[in-house]
């Protein structure tokens, strides 16, 4: 760590990689649902089929490949992700049938799923805990930093035209390269114990036996589903009931960016003082309240005052998921839990898939109530979620964090159990917890 700085090199890389990342994601693969209608004659439900596979599989991956971070390490395995992601965009780029063109997609899109929960792993092992809420914060808006900028430049370079696809490969490469430059301890963690080594499998089932992080897998679902890929149903609704959809939607995905780099600092502060959790329900609110916006929506003007709440909404929910997430997990399990979490990022396949089919067959109004209803019970997922103790181990003691030993709980990130001991017999407690274990 930079003292003089106070940040780890590490997360600067992180951060600006992150933002690097999304321009090039957000200059070629923002515009994959048009490509697909427009030159291919897919329909909106084959269409959102196709752009929600590959983050399933990457769903169904990320357990293994966070839990495989754990014990290899989580700069090899960011490394290799940035790598195929390059081979698959390459592939996109010069691409001449739709076999061929959707492969590549789902290669790359099973890249991004695996990319996001690592990162997010290695960014929580390079910061002490007090301080991770920020670097979270501006890892996301380094996010929307690229959203807001990548469509704009896919609109002045040819929507998904060869040489973006090339460039954006390069890109990849080149992080791939940088990283391995960089000198990254596997895993920091603030207490007097290092964490041990965790079997693949172990790691896996001591996560998605924690009936906390399946309530969040199951929430983080359902916003995900909203969120996650709006763009591949939003694009072919505006396309078709529009005039000029085609453009609205380029400065909708503008908007989307913008908002959240002049909001994320307030979104921030609204944390720390809420708490995670009112966070998050606060941002489900605004998400239901906005697909009600695009549903009455007729203009540019609605669609783009829609487009704000729902981004607001998605400022609040996104790092204060994170928080909750990294909240029930320690240094030594921390990629197995947000690999399972990844999980949750099937939510990329259920809204392109279902809301795309919900489009073709009972049209926009009823795909916005659907999405409405999913940020709803999103929030009555991590409601219960968060007031649920953690799981036993073998012995019958419940799980300690390694991390948190000598640190007071921080209720607001998770579960706090009532008739808490004094501060000096929770630290024997804890320190008697971790002997056993």
């Amino acid at each position: 760590m930079d003292k003089r700085k106070g940040i780890p090199h590490g997360v600067l890389f992180l951060i600006a990689g992150t933002g690097i990342v999304t321009l090039a994601r957000a200059m070629t693969f923002s515009f994959l649902a048009i490509k697909l209608q427009q030159t291919f004659g897919l329909g909106p439900a084959m269409i959102g089929f196709l752009l929600g596979l590959g983050p399933l599989i990457g769903a169904l991956a990320g357990p293994f490949v966070g839990s495989l971070s754990d014990k290899t390490g989580r700069k090899a395995m960011l490394t290799l992700v940035l790598i195929t992601l390059s081979l698959a965009t390459v592939a996109l780029g010069l691409a001449e049938t739709i076999l061929v063109f959707c492969l590549a997609q789902c290669v790359a899109a099973v890249a991004i799923s695996i990319y996001g929960p690592i990162s997010r792993a290695l960014m929580s092992d390079l910061c002490a805990e007090p301080v991770r809420l920020k670097y979270f914060s501006w890892r996301y808006t380094a996010s929307n930093i690229g959203w807001a900028i990548g469509p704009l430049l896919g609109i002045a370079a040819g929507i998904v035209s060869t040489p973006l696809f090339l460039a954006a490969a390069a890109v990849y490469a080149t992080l791939a390269f940088v990283l391995q430059l960089l000198n990254l301890p596997s895993s920091i963690c603030t207490g007097s114990y290092p964490p041990k080594p965790v079997q693949l499998i172990a790691g896996i089932r001591a996560a998605v036996c924690d009936r906390r992080l399946l309530h969040f897998i199951g929430g983080g679902t359902l916003l995900i589903a909203v969120h996650g890929q709006w763009t591949a149903t939003l694009a072919p609704y505006l396309a078709d009931n529009l005039a000029g959809g085609v453009e609205i939607f380029a400065y909708l995905v503008s908007i989307n960016g913008v908002v959240v780099l002049s909001g994320n600092p307030f979104a921030r502060r609204f944390i720390e003082r809420r708490g995670a959790l009112s966070a998050l329900v606060t941002g489900c609110i605004l998400l239901l309240v906005s697909q009600v916006g695009f549903l009455v929506s007729t203009g540019l003007a609605g669609f783009a005052i829609s487009m704000v709440i729902f981004t607001a909404g998605e400022i609040l929910i996104v790092p204060s998921e994170y928080m909750l997430v990294d909240g029930i997990s320690s240094a030594q399990n921390r990629g197995s839990y947000f690999g399972a979490h990844s999980i949750s990022t099937i939510g990329s396949f259920v809204g392109p898939t279902l809301g795309g089919a919900t489009l073709g067959i009972l049209g926009g109004p009823a795909m916005f109530l659907l999405f409405a209803g999913f940020a709803a019970a999103g929030a009555l997922f991590f409601a219960a979620g968060t007031r649920m103790p953690p799981p036993y181990t073998r012995t019958g003691t419940r799980v300690a964090r390694e991390c948190e030993i000598f640190n007071s709980p921080a209720p607001r990130l998770g579960w706090s159990p009532s008739g808490s001991p004094t501060p000096v017999t929770t630290k024997i407690f804890n320190n008697l917890v971790l002997s056993l274990a």
